[in-house]
């Protein structure tokens, strides 16, 4: 396999419950590109790759085998408020309300996948 040119040294791998509807998710609020996606004969999500910004996030549907499991994620952002309230519109819930901090303005969400999602603008 050829490394493709978007890939990073480190990139989250989630395995997540209906990654179709993940993928709608992380298009509405994070306008996420899909750089690759492979599916099953039965339409779940074999692999996927989307970029978010110049990060990629790679994706599965759960199995019987592959549980699904949250995971975290710290997007550096001029748009907290924007991503923040795009992420509660689309079912998220609050985890921290937007804020101006110590570090820079700062929020976070979980989205209904249980992921964790931390948005900051740093000076």
């Amino acid at each position: 396999m050829k490394t493709p040119g978007y890939y990073l040294p480190i990139m989250p791998y989630l395995i997540v419950d209906n990654a179709g509807a993940f993928i709608d998710y992380i298009k509405n609020v994070f306008n996420a590109k899909e750089e690759s996606l492979h599916k099953h004969d039965d339409g779940s999500v074999m692999h996927a790759e989307f970029s978010i910004g110049k990060a990629v996030i790679m994706f599965t549907d759960s199995t019987k085998d592959y549980k699904a499991f949250p995971g975290g994620m710290f997007l550096v952002t001029s748009q907290v408020d924007d991503l923040y309230a795009k992420g509660l519109a689309h079912g998220g819930t609050s985890s921290q309300e937007p804020g101006d901090r110590d570090y820079g303005r700062s929020a976070g969400f979980k989205d209904p996948f249980g992921n964790q999602w931390w948005l900051c603008k740093t000076e």
